[in-house]
């Protein structure tokens, strides 16, 4: 798999806790792939993509890595990113 919706990597990378969730945070506009406001919830993203996503009052800056074909636990879901937060690239 080289590329998957938006909505189910936010899901399957446990940023969310529902599919749902993450469509309506998409949509909202709190989203941006590579710096670009992403609005739509089936955009595909690839690896390599930079992701930001505002959540709760913060943000998180995430590389692309991974994907799954189904949700997993916390450990699985973070081998599908690299958090960016606090780096210089």
């Amino acid at each position: 798999m080289e590329r998957q919706r938006l909505d189910k990597w936010l899901w399957h990378a446990r940023l969310v806790k529902a599919r749902t969730s993450a469509a309506a945070l998409v949509e909202a506009g709190h989203v941006r792939i590579n710096g670009v406001r992403e609005r739509s919830p089936g955009h595909a993203v690839k690896a390599g993509d930079v992701v930001t996503v505002g959540l709760d009052r913060s943000v998180r800056v995430l590389k692309v890595i991974g994907f799954a074909e189904r949700r997993g636990d916390a450990g699985s879901a973070r081998v599908l990113y690299l958090d960016l937060q606090g780096r210089a690239e």
